[in-house]
């Protein structure tokens, strides 16, 4: 079993949500990035993501050497999941194999792709597998059934179901389809469900927990990353803001 596995496992058990926040990396800086791994876990994330920005592919991976560079200090630390978070182009030209080895050799303990559909992740999939990295896949609900079924049978660690059709951001409301794509997931796979795009409230991470084995919280955290970065103790604010999401330790 995977440590995000065991990670929904230890929640289940113990009859709690999971929270992930996501963070990118280099947000404001690779040392803050660092920092606020390190925060985001003491305050309560089960699993963190980090997006690793869309680089240019001639850049020859130096945004992904450094967002790995970065989780592997992290995990020194922190012994908490750490998901990679990012676009298939500039991961193809850094190598699909060097990606892997390198991304476990990280403390990283899965890969999401958000541009990679499932009919063409076959060979990428058996590599992160190989290095026992966990492929972990988006759907929405506009996912046909058909590819659902694929995407369960190619998934590993859990799958992110996107709570709404569109892009990121937070919102008001959690969108009702969100319960509706959990039940379709559910009924081709026993992988954990986790929910995010739009979810930036204590409350709303509360009701996702009613109907889903995890609440993800990207663009509310980013936000306030951003609005505390002229404050001198930027962590902190992270800190305190993640610890009122997740409201319960």
């Amino acid at each position: 079993m995977s440590r995000i596995r065991e990670t929904f496992a230890s929640l289940k058990r113990g009859g709690r949500g999971g929270f992930i926040p996501f963070i990118t990396a280099g947000d404001p800086d690779i040392a803050t990035t660092e920092l606020l791994l390190i925060e985001l876990a003491a305050a309560g994330a089960d699993i963190i993501e980090l997006g690793v920005p869309f680089s240019d592919p001639v850049a020859d991976g130096e945004v992904i050497q450094r967002a790995l560079a970065c989780a592997a200090r992290a995990k020194q630390r922190i012994d908490v999941p750490i998901v990679l978070f990012s676009y298939f182009n500039p991961l193809l030209k850094f190598g699909e194999q060097k990606l892997a080895k390198e991304a476990k050799q990280a403390g990283v303990d899965g890969v999401l792709v958000t541009d990679l559909i499932p009919e063409e992740a076959q060979r990428w999939t058996e590599t992160l597998v190989q290095f026992d990295l966990d492929p972990i896949f988006l759907v929405a609900p506009t996912t046909s059934d058909e590819r659902l079924a694929r995407i369960a049978q190619q998934a590993s660690g859990f799958i992110y179901a996107v709570s709404r059709a569109g892009v990121t951001g937070a919102r008001d409301e959690i969108a009702r389809d969100a319960r509706l794509l959990v039940k379709r997931v559910r009924s081709v796979s026993d992988l954990p469900v986790a929910v995010g795009f739009g979810i930036s409230t204590a409350e709303q991470v509360r009701e996702v927990w009613r109907f889903a084995d995890a609440s993800v919280v990207g663009s509310a955290i980013v936000r306030e990353v951003e609005l505390s970065s002229d404050k001198p103790n930027l962590v902190g604010e992270v800190g305190d803001f993640t610890r009122l999401l997740v409201g319960r330790r």
